[in-house]
């Protein structure tokens, strides 16, 4: 396995100035924002799909630091209500999928999306509970009209340019467990994949080595994220794991988003590498900072060492011992 950075947390930065940082932290691996919710600071999607001389230059940038681009990442909301919104979705995907396999960047990361309740809807819907039967018969209706269809005919595209789809578990999405995510799987095809990150999997209860397990063995796992998650108990006992407090609100939050290792131990983290590894994936671990509390040279140096602590990077060796 080689050890990855999400890179917008360098926004600030140049393309250039980015992959020297990601360098000096001694990471092997980029998975770079091509649009939606993430931006596109380091990928000018049209300019590099103009132009074969520009995308060569891009490559050739990564390469002599020697970095690969693990995956292009553009994670809006394709399905939305709002029909402006789902077309800047729609249109940054399909365009990355595009340049993904001109640049043989193997996954493309995204959210599975969620849309309104009906045809006319303004907002979108995430149904939660089965009951009252309104809920169940609005995701139905989700699944059936627009989830499947849309899912289908953008899986096989990719399927055909040769490029994964890595839909991140992410609440607030129809796709957000091992479940639905194999669901979807089964009824478009098997381009479609998990861009896996603990991080949603703990609040809601999914431990991420029983998650590993059930995806790997469906080698439905395209892409793994690090980002870790702390849980406080005594908010929870007041807002419940569904909290809609503000991210910023750490002190009161049901749970927070942390730096590898500060929300759950480094053993656990080692746990999640073995469970990758003895199920067969040996691909990135794309480290995302989004933790409240620390800065990003700090949430970036702590997820760094304790990773490098725990990632399995070599081959295993023969079973001398036996």
């Amino acid at each position: 396995m080689k050890l990855g950075v999400f890179t917008v947390l360098f926004a600030d930065k140049s393309f250039e100035e980015m992959l020297d940082a990601v360098k000096e932290a001694g990471i092997q691996a980029v998975e770079i924002g091509t649009g939606g919710y993430p931006g596109n600071n380091h990928c000018d999607l049209d300019a590099l799909l103009e132009s074969e001389e520009r995308r060569t230059e891009y490559l050739q940038k990564v390469e002599e630091r020697g970095l690969i681009i693990s995956a292009f990442s553009c994670h809006g909301n394709p399905i939305s209500p709002d029909q402006s919104f789902a077309k800047e979705s729609h249109d940054a995907l399909i365009k990355t999928i595009k340049l993904a396999s001109l640049m043989k960047v193997p996954v493309v990361n995204c959210f599975s999306g969620t849309p309104g309740d009906h045809e006319e809807a303004k907002y979108p819907n995430w149904p939660v509970t089965p009951w009252p039967n309104e809920y169940s018969d609005v995701k139905k209706w989700q699944w059936e009209e627009k989830l499947i269809p849309y899912w289908k005919e953008v899986g096989h595209m990719a399927k055909e340019h040769g490029v994964k789809i890595g839909l991140e578990l992410h609440g607030g999405f129809l796709v957000h467990t091992p479940y639905t995510l194999l669901k979807l799987r089964e009824a478009t095809c098997d381009a479609i994949g998990a861009n896996l990150d603990p991080s949603h999997l703990w609040w809601q209860g999914i431990d991420p080595v029983g998650a590993i397990k059930i995806l790997a063995k469906e080698n439905a796992i395209h892409h793994f994220h690090a980002k870790d998650t702390y849980i406080d108990q005594d908010n929870a006992n007041m807002y419940g794991l569904t909290d809609m407090q503000p991210y910023g609100e750490v002190q009161t939050r049901a749970w927070t988003f942390r730096s590898v290792g500060c929300g759950h131990s480094v053993s656990e983290w080692s746990d999640m590498m073995s469970a990758l590894r003895t199920y067969g994936y040996d691909y990135v671990v794309s480290i995302e900072h989004e933790d409240p509390i620390m800065s990003i040279r700090e949430g970036l140096t702590r997820a760094v060492t304790n990773l490098k602590s725990v990632l399995i990077e070599e081959a295993p060796s023969q079973m001398w011992w036996v």
